[in-house]
């Protein structure tokens, strides 16, 4: 996921009210900014998802940095939309969502791939709506954002220690979860031996 040498050229033309280049950050970032939202506001997403493409539309003539950099600005303007609505809603939200409803999602990464390697993707998305939501938004900004440890402790406000620290337990704990679900591996009931009567 990533535009590459075009970059540079499309969001000079975004910040200067392109449509096509609106358009063309909108279709590369929209499916992991709302996965992300779908794993912490499963039932706000698509209208989170509207105000912060909103808000990328109003602040690109601010930001300064390459594609990395616009990843982590875009996942920071998420990340506090929803904080907002938290604080709106009065309550922090930690009911799981329908695994069913998460649309395109990014592979994991390379920390991930063996905890998630065991298990399918259905029951990844299950297990993950299951973290508590500091594990969790770690985890999906690592995962569905493809964001480095330091961005992800920046954006959460925490050290990278911490980061790191919540990752592993979430990965830890998933995998725990999957192998106790985990059905015995291919053990098909073996024949009895019956003792012969003398």
């Amino acid at each position: 996921m990533a535009l590459g040498e075009q970059f540079t050229d499309v969001l000079s033309a975004a910040r200067a009210g392109a449509p096509w280049a609106l358009e063309t950050l909108y279709r590369e970032y929209h499916p992991s900014v709302l996965a992300f939202l779908r794993g912490r506001a499963p039932a706000e997403a698509e209208d989170l998802a509207s105000d912060v493409f909103i808000a990328v539309a109003e602040g690109l003539t601010r930001f300064e940095g390459d594609e990395d950099g616009f990843r982590s600005w875009l996942f920071t303007i998420t990340y506090r939309q929803v904080g907002q609505l938290r604080r709106r809603m009065g309550r922090r939200r930690t009911d799981p969502f329908p695994a069913d409803e998460v649309g395109e999602r990014v592979p994991p990464g390379d920390a991930e791939s063996d905890a998630m390697a065991a298990i399918s993707t259905q029951q990844a998305l299950d297990l993950i709506a299951t973290l508590p939501p500091a594990q969790g938004e770690v985890l999906l900004l690592r995962v569905v954002a493809d964001l480095p440890v330091d961005e992800v402790a920046r954006i959460v406000n925490k050290r990278p220690t911490a980061v790191r620290a919540l990752q592993h337990r979430a990965i830890v704990g998933l995998a725990r979860r999957a192998a106790r679900d985990e059905p015995p591996k291919d053990e098909s009931p073996k024949e009895e031996k019956t003792e012969s009567s003398p």
